[in-house]
């Protein structure tokens, strides 16, 4: 990092340029670190920690959602049983209804109704959630007063419709709150954290995190490199349970979201290593800026309550972005059965007919976070040659592929069973590619090829990606090839929008149609 001079007009666009450069080590360099094993404590404490949580971002999403239908339901049905509109007034009713509990949402937003500590305390919020109500009816009366056509509507059903949205809004809020500190309690909504860095930083940052009231985070633990007198085993009261390699294995036992370093900004060269072993995790990375006496632009802070935090790494396709992809997925998967049934039982019968065995072949892959799945495929080899754990890659004219086989790998037919993996939630339709777990080049596996191979499995992977249309479909049978794929499938993740995974579906079979490499 350059030196600092100027501490009110320091950036960190600096230190995001060295952190980029982690993405560029030279392939096949390795750390010196020796594989351990996690010791019991931590692998306790990591099977607390299996199941997903919802974020509060989903959970505030949500109500502003249930807000919405929810008003236009109860205005919808005090007029349709009050006033009974004819059909051609009515597009003028649910025009109103609707934009009046848009009105709503909008000014509740805007007066930070929907941030987590004021819907922990919703009579301290009640206040602002009758006046937004107030102003969202207001603003109706002077749009129909300025169009004239105040005398069309019923004041009486409109009347009904304040009292009971404000009786509902006030008891939903009630419940919500109460929800909320139930959900608290049970570590259904939570941010799950791990502090890297022990010795007094960790303390304090803990310390800070504790003194807020409405905190959501819950630490599970710390990691540290250094020994006992410089990182205590016991840290305001949490358990330093190993080192930063062996945090990387306990990220892949649980469902962490962040990672927060607990170092000063002056430990430049320390906070960089560390970065290059955790950026591979699918996890916010965050560095903790409350003992700094810098002072950075505001855009520069996000905040855990009141502690401010240095944005390094998000975790890749989270909160509303991975719903919308779920829900892509979902969508298109079922469109795809739908069109292709009649390839599915054609290519079922073939395999049936071709050889003895099972019609589908299921092999052991890498899924999100470095997880092991079943990967359905239709079985392309004969059943006493086939190889469950790809160690030997399929070559041309290879003798254990079947002749219908061959033609389903060439058409990638061999692959369809694969859009069963994406309804189970497995897979996505677009991603970086599943390897096998054994998978490799000559005698190296993948992530000796590659520094930072398992940053691939940030995101789930899919049946077809970015690397495949882009020409890297096939055999991998040198290092450039795992290289160059790795190198798309992190374009794809850091680049990531709905529009580029519609964009890849739809290429596709266009590129299908290019089997040089395809045995």
């Amino acid at each position: 990092m350059n030196q600092i001079d100027k501490p009110d007009t320091f950036d960190t666009d600096a230190l995001r340029k060295q952190i980029s450069e982690i993405r560029a080590i030279a392939p096949g360099e390795k750390g010196d670190e020796p594989k351990r094993e996690l010791n019991p404590l931590a692998r306790k404490i990591a099977s607390q920690f299996r199941t997903d949580t919802y974020s509060p971002n989903m959970i505030t999403g949500l109500m502003r959602l249930f807000e919405f239908t929810a008003l236009f339901a109860i205005g919808y049905a005090i007029h349709m049983l009050y006033v009974a509109p004819p059909l051609d007034e009515m597009l003028g009713y649910c025009s109103l209804i609707a934009g009046g509990s848009a009105l709503t949402v909008m000014f509740l937003q805007l007066c930070d109704t929907y941030q987590v500590p004021a819907l922990r305390s919703p009579a301290r919020t009640l206040p602002r959630l009758i006046g937004c109500w107030t102003l969202a009816f207001a603003s109706m009366a002077l749009v129909l007063f300025l169009l004239k056509t105040g005398e069309t509507y019923s004041r009486l059903s409109f009347t009904s419709w304040y009292v009971l949205g404000a009786v509902f809004l006030i008891a939903e809020r009630a419940f919500i709150a109460f929800s909320i500190r139930r959900w608290a309690r049970n570590g259904i909504m939570e941010r799950r954290a791990v502090i890297v860095g022990g010795g007094q930083p960790a303390k304090d940052l803990i310390r800070s995190l504790e003194q807020q009231i409405d905190n959501d985070i819950r630490i599970c633990g710390i990691f540290d490199d250094r020994d006992e007198r410089r990182s205590p085993g016991i840290i305001a009261g949490y358990p330093k349970l190993g080192t930063i390699g062996e945090l990387v294995d306990f990220a892949r036992l649980t469902r962490i979201d962040i990672l927060i370093i607990a170092l000063p900004l002056s430990a430049e060269k320390r906070i960089l290593e560390l970065l290059k072993k955790l950026w591979i995790l699918p996890a916010d990375i965050r560095l903790a800026a409350h003992a700094n006496n810098l002072r950075f632009r505001p855009r520069s802070y996000s905040h855990v309550g009141q502690v401010p935090m240095l944005d390094i790494f998000d975790k890749p396709i989270a909160d509303w972005d991975s719903v919308a992809k779920r829900i892509f997925d979902v969508f298109f998967s079922i469109v795809a059965l739908v069109l292709l049934w009649p390839v599915f039982i054609a290519a079922a019968i073939a395999v049936k007919l071709s050889s003895p065995g099972p019609i589908i072949f299921k092999q052991k892959r890498h899924g999100f976070n470095n997880e092991t799945i079943d990967v359905y495929k239709f079985r392309s080899m004969y059943t006493n040659m086939s190889d469950p754990t790809a160690r030997n890659a399929v070559t041309k004219g290879d003798p254990r592929v079947t002749p219908v086989g061959r033609f389903l790998r060439k058409s990638s037919i061999d692959e369809l069973p694969q859009i069963f993996n994406v309804l189970r939630g497995q897979l996505s339709l677009v991603g970086p590619r599943p390897h096998a777990v054994l998978a490799q080049t000559a005698e190296r596996t993948y992530s000796d090829v590659v520094e930072g191979y398992f940053a691939r499995h940030r995101v789930k992977p899919g049946v077809t990606g970015w690397a495949q249309i882009n020409g890297w479909r096939g055999e991998i049978d040198n290092d450039e090839k795992i290289k160059f794929r790795t190198a798309f499938d992190l374009y794809y993740i850091e680049n990531w929008s709905l529009w580029l995974d519609l964009k890849i579906l739809f290429l596709t079979p266009i590129r299908l149609l290019n089997t040089e490499n395809a045995y």
